[in-house]
């Protein structure tokens, strides 16, 4: 059975102006990449262009992340760590938050240094990641409470 996967890009909110042929390129992209890979199914392509470098105020990486907790994605696909996150403390804060779901999520990018896949998982990346992840958490356990709450919250609305 192929994994059902999502790809996700954050871009520029200068993109804005060319909404339709940024979407259209980022379809186009991942498409391409999936059309003839019997392991993955691409499931759907999530865009946001954005100046918003909080998760709660992207509302694609919300309706991806909802479709993770109800089980319809098994990897979310980018291009880049950028892509999925602005920083360290979201960066951890998303590894955490998908990491603990029920339904096991795994992340691939294409970054040249250091690129993710957890899924393959040949350097124990899934563990190390969510260790790392658990560590940034600890040191202050109620920013991050606080933030699922407001990502938990915007998801809801949805």
């Amino acid at each position: 059975m192929a994994l059902r996967v999502a790809g996700y890009t954050k871009l520029a909110k200068l993109w804005d102006k060319n909404r339709e042929e940024a979407l259209s390129l980022q379809l186009d992209y991942y498409n391409t990449i999936f059309a003839d890979d019997p392991d993955f199914e691409l499931v759907d392509v999530y865009v946001d262009i954005t100046g918003n470098k909080d998760i709660f105020k992207r509302p694609e990486m919300l309706r991806l992340l909802k479709d993770c907790l109800s089980g319809e994605i098994d990897v979310i696909y980018a291009q880049t760590k950028g892509y999925l996150v602005a920083n360290t403390r979201d960066f951890c804060y998303l590894i955490k938050f998908l990491f603990d779901m029920p339904h096991r999520i795994d992340i691939v990018t294409e970054d040249t240094d250091y690129n993710i896949n957890t899924g393959y998982d040949a350097e124990d990346q899934r563990k190390e990641l969510y260790t790392m992840a658990t560590k940034y958490t600890d040191l202050n356990p109620s920013d991050y409470k606080e933030w699922v709450s407001k990502v938990t919250a915007a998801i809801e609305k949805l």
